[in-house]
């Protein structure tokens, strides 16, 4: 028996009214009906919120019993396929009583929305919508042509961890090689122009603390320095992995330089895939692959965060759900290891990385016939709720009073500095090209000929 006839079945029981009108959660298909079902409670005004990700459900459910109860309204979550996603919203708003009045997608889907009347300029009625409550990136995510077309509510990036156990290991381990050695054969990148003392201890504690230093690795280069000094204990399988495969893990290294509509996504005339930094920063790519043995064709993003944890290698590169997954490693004291995350290094001392970044936002709908409730609605999600995202979904809420644990308060800096996700509808599959390029690249192929390849592809798309 579906949720809604269930509760059809218990509707003469007075008591139980309050619970089932704000802890109702149905799907698509359980729609057909529904309104006639409850139309002795029309007294209240009622708006419909749709969501296709199923991990949303314990928030969005518990945002709509909250905003219910505070407002005296009624709010529907309905968790609909994310097949063709806004093709159904759109079909629901057209033909349906129950028009979805808010719905919540990724920011690359605004440009389709917006210009299919679905997503309309927004109110802010709480006055939300700022930097003071969320970052340039958030707000990027949500600007459509000049417009707030949407509500910032959690995002995704990528961020650097590491074992900081194994690092502290390296340290000792260097600053024993290099105090045994006399100090004019121990010329190294990493140490000062400062005169070596030749004191014993202040020898140590002079390379102890260049060694300390470079243990917080801020660039590529430096990476590939540990990478190329370390001399692993039994049971580490390499200095770092991440999944080559997905451009998610690969794109921080030319999102400075590879502009795709500009900060906010959707403007056609700021797209250049292909230049000199470009070039520059997949020359680093591909330098990497001489240092880290990874096959493209059988990585996941999975086995390579579990073999992190399990002390396998010193770094990863991995998305903002790392910061749940440590945490939990932490409290069972299941390995044993202290683990820290930091922001995306830079490629080099000159050449900056920027990471890829998706959010999710709250849209009302353009065809609502309640948009001033769903506003509000939308506004609660993304304001006044937004502390209950991370404990209740795992997804980092994108604003900024929320980032209490100091692994939140990293990924919420490398989110500020991202280059959101484009809209524009013309780029649509340009990740799937950008992630057949990177593989390529890491399998040997030639910068320049695939990076042509790709300016080409792009500028028929674009025209």
């Amino acid at each position: 028996m579906s949720f809604s006839k269930k509760l059809l079945a218990v509707a003469a029981v007075v008591a139980m009214t309050a619970s089932v009108i704000f802890g109702s959660k149905i799907t698509q298909d359980d729609q057909e009906g529904f309104g006639e079902g409850f139309s002795w409670l029309g007294q209240k005004e009622t708006i419909y919120c749709w969501y296709a990700d199923e991990n949303l459900s314990n928030y969005v459910n518990a945002a709509a019993v909250s905003f219910g109860e505070e407002k005296g309204v009624r709010v529907i979550p309905v968790l609909t396929s994310d097949n063709a996603y806004l093709e159904a919203i759109n079909r629901s708003s057209m033909t349906a009583e129950e028009v979805p009045d808010v719905f919540i997608v990724g920011n690359d889907y605004l440009e389709k929305a917006y210009l299919a009347g679905l997503a309309s300029r927004i109110t802010d009625p709480d006055g939300i919508c700022n930097e003071k409550h969320f970052p340039k990136a958030a707000m990027d995510a949500v600007t459509y042509r000049g417009r707030q077309v949407a509500y910032p509510l959690y995002y995704d990036t990528s961020v650097l961890a590491y074992n900081n156990t194994y690092l502290q290991e390296w340290v000792y381990q260097q600053t024993e090689k290099a105090i045994n050695t006399p100090a004019e054969e121990n010329e190294s990148e990493i140490l000062t122009e400062q005169e070596i003392p030749t004191d014993y201890q202040e020898r140590y504690d002079y390379y102890f603390s260049a060694y300390e230093k470079a243990s917080h690795p801020d660039t590529v280069d430096a990476i590939l320095f540990i990478a190329n000094s370390y001399d692993p204990p039994e049971g580490v399988e390499g200095v770092m992995a991440w999944d080559v495969s997905d451009i998610y893990y690969n794109y921080w290294l030319v999102g400075n330089y590879m502009a795709v509509g500009g900060d906010t996504g959707d403007d056609k005339s700021k797209v250049d895939v292909n230049n000199d930094e470009v070039r520059k920063c997949l020359e680093k790519y591909k330098e990497m692959t001489q240092f880290f043995d990874i096959s493209a064709d059988t990585v996941s993003y999975e086995t390579v965060v579990q073999d992190f944890l399990e002390g396998k290698m010193l770094f990863t590169i991995a998305t903002t759900d790392i910061a749940a997954q440590i945490r939990a490693a932490e409290q069972e004291n299941t390995y044993g290891f202290d683990y820290e995350i930091v922001p995306m290094p830079d490629i080099d001392d000159k050449m900056q990385s920027r990471s890829l970044s998706i959010t999710g936002t709250a849209v009302v709908n353009g065809y609502s016939t309640h948009k001033e409730l769903a506003n509000e609605f939308a506004s609660y999600l993304a304001g006044e709720f937004a502390g209950e995202i991370y404990a209740r979904t795992g997804k980092t809420s994108a604003n900024l009073g929320t980032a209490k644990d100091p692994l939140l308060q990293v990924c919420m800096e490398e989110y500020a500095g991202s280059i959101p996700m484009p809209k524009m509808l013309e780029t649509a599959n340009f990740w799937m090209q950008a992630e057949i390029l990177f593989y390529k690249i890491w399998n040997g192929g030639d910068i320049a000929a695939l990076l042509q390849e790709l300016d080409t592809q792009m500028f028929y798309q674009l025209q």
